[in-house]
């Protein structure tokens, strides 16, 4: 027997329609590449998202078909988001800090119809536009008037120009929830980048599980700071949640240093932000020197790689402001965990607290995770078995766009390249990327817990942890360290920081001071790059 309820399927016109009809006067706030501050409501994001709709319908850009973009956090490519979706195209968003040849690759194998960029790429278009041979309609975000008079782009409009004759009335079609609805890549640490094809369904699934108290706890109260950027798995899903709950979005364009980010969240009674730890860094660096405090800002969610513990204290003990460390991918759309505490665990000493707060986090409703052993055996949850991390869910991919790579599931689970353990309470932790891990000696170094600590030692901006080649123990701990400005410390004095701290075998055999750490495009550690720059590096004899 059928329940009788009304079928209505989840899709993503749904959340810029609830928008605009029950907080249409809520805020929408950009810093423009132009420089200025623009101000809009989700009424008239909505308006415009129409327009956007009608515009790709003159294009005929059929069903299906990639529309993507180049472009920072901002008004314009969050109308594009529910602009392209809601018609049933599907949005691709690019990451515009790739190389040019990467640009080329993903576009040509999405293949691409419509490309819609921010004026700050325009170099980077006049590179890549001839080569990619799919699409047919170039769009640069801004007004008639900013668009230079010669670029070289054969039919290039402007965004405003683009839309302008349109109307702003809009019948959302209505089509199968499961329909593809936005595109993103990994980042292709090994091999070509892979695509994974979100659909409607877990896109208002995902942000339903984000919105909830233990998760990201949003709400029409909240004035929401996107760091993460919408080209890197759709801002972590803030542009469908902010909708979904009528929240206020403050979108930082291209400017994301310290000052930058702290004038924005000052200026727009930010409550909470979201961010990769790089960006915190540079932010806390802003604010210590001349001891500014927030105002508003209650909590930010830190994931995209391991937070550090001084990183929590620090925003906590000298900001009043809770970290909410989370984990995800991009084949999670991208959420899985999200550390908050339990009704219990309220009551613990704040050392105690920070052990668990140190912590990847409890499954948001939706996902489900096991750890298993190298023979795929299930592994306890127990807080010390360690073992490889597999997920599954209603906004977990079961394959990649166009087949790429074969059937990554493994008995209906996916693989995340983590290592982790997972305790008693559900809590995850995450020990070590499996590419990551340092096995010396027969025995396991987690690099995450030899970076941690050295980024608690006052005159550490950055830090990473590599196995480098040992005659004797295969593999031996290298700390790559990057010192804050006129900071000092020895070799000795940093080694002699984890007496106590770990294991004497877990401690460094040698640190190398370097003026960066090469970065990702979404601003994780690349230690492959790193293992390459260090593979002839010869560790000090005992």
């Amino acid at each position: 027997m059928l329940g009788l309820m009304q079928d209505q399927p989840l899709l993503i016109s749904s959340l810029i329609e609830f928008a605009a009809r029950h907080h249409a006067n809520a805020e929408i706030v950009s810093r423009r590449v132009e420089g200025d501050l623009h101000r809009t409501t989700y009424r008239e994001a909505a308006a415009r998202a129409r327009q956007v709709a009608n515009a790709l319908d003159r294009l005929d850009v059929p069903f299906g078909d990639r529309v993507a973009t180049l472009a920072w956090n901002g008004y314009r490519h969050f109308e594009l988001y529910f602009g392209v979706s809601g018609s049933g195209r599907v949005l691709h968003t690019l990451n515009p800090r790739l190389a040019p040849d990467q640009v080329v690759w993903i576009a040509n194998h999405a293949e691409d119809r419509v490309l819609c960029f921010d004026m700050t790429f325009l170099p980077l278009i006049k590179a890549v536009w001839k080569n990619c041979t799919t699409v047919r309609h170039w769009v640069a975000l801004c007004d008639a008037g900013a668009l230079p008079a010669d670029t070289g782009i054969e039919g290039l409009v402007s965004y405003e120009e683009w839309i302008a004759p349109q109307s702003t009335t809009y019948d959302w079609p209505q089509f199968d929830e499961k329909s593809a609805a936005s595109l993103c890549y990994t980042s292709g640490t090994t091999g070509n980048p892979k695509g994974a094809l979100y659909s409607h369904r877990s896109t208002v699934l995902h942000a339903y599980g984000a919105a909830l108290p233990d998760s990201m706890g949003l709400s029409a109260r909240d004035s929401i700071l996107p760091v993460v950027p919408m080209f890197h798995v759709n801002a972590w899903g803030l542009p469908y949640v902010a909708a979904m709950t009528g929240a206020k979005l403050v979108f930082p364009g291209a400017a994301l240093d310290g000052k930058s980010v702290y004038e924005l969240i000052e200026g727009e009674g930010v409550t909470m932000a979201a961010g990769v730890p790089t960006v915190w860094l540079g932010l806390l660096n802003h604010m210590a020197p001349a001891g500014l405090r927030f105002s508003k800002l209650n909590r930010t969610v830190i994931g995209g790689s391991a937070c550090p513990p001084a990183m929590i204290s620090a925003f906590k003990d000298q900001y009043g402001v809770t970290v909410l460390h989370a984990w995800g991918m991009t084949e999670m759309s991208p959420l899985g965990t999200v550390c908050t505490l339990k009704l219990p665990q309220q009551a613990l000493p704040p050392q105690q607290q920070m052990a668990v707060l140190v912590k990847q986090g409890r499954a948001v409703y939706g996902v489900e995770m096991k750890i298993v052993d190298p023979d795929g055996g299930e592994l306890p949850w127990d807080g010390q078995s360690s073992g490889d991390l597999y997920v599954k869910g209603p906004w977990i991919i079961c394959g990649y766009f166009k087949g790429e790579g074969g059937d990554p599931l493994v008995g209906g689970w996916f693989p995340t390249g983590d290592v982790a353990t997972i305790d008693p309470d559900g809590f995850m932790q995450i020990t070590d990327r499996s590419k990551d891990v340092i096995k010396s000696g027969g025995e396991w170094i987690s690099s995450i817990d030899i970076e941690n600590i050295a980024m608690a030692h006052p005159a550490v901006a950055m830090a990473a942890c590599i196995g480098v080649r040992h005659p004797k123990w295969d593999e031996r701990p290298l700390l790559v360290v990057v010192l804050k400005p006129g900071a000092q410390v020895t070799r000795e004095a940093l080694l002699a920081f984890y007496d106590g701290k770990v294991a004497k075998w877990q401690v460094p055999d040698d640190v190398a001071f370097v003026d960066a750490i090469p970065l990702g495009a979404t601003g994780k550690m690349q230690k492959m790059k790193l293992r390459e720059q260090f593979k002839d590096h010869r560790l000090p004899t005992a």
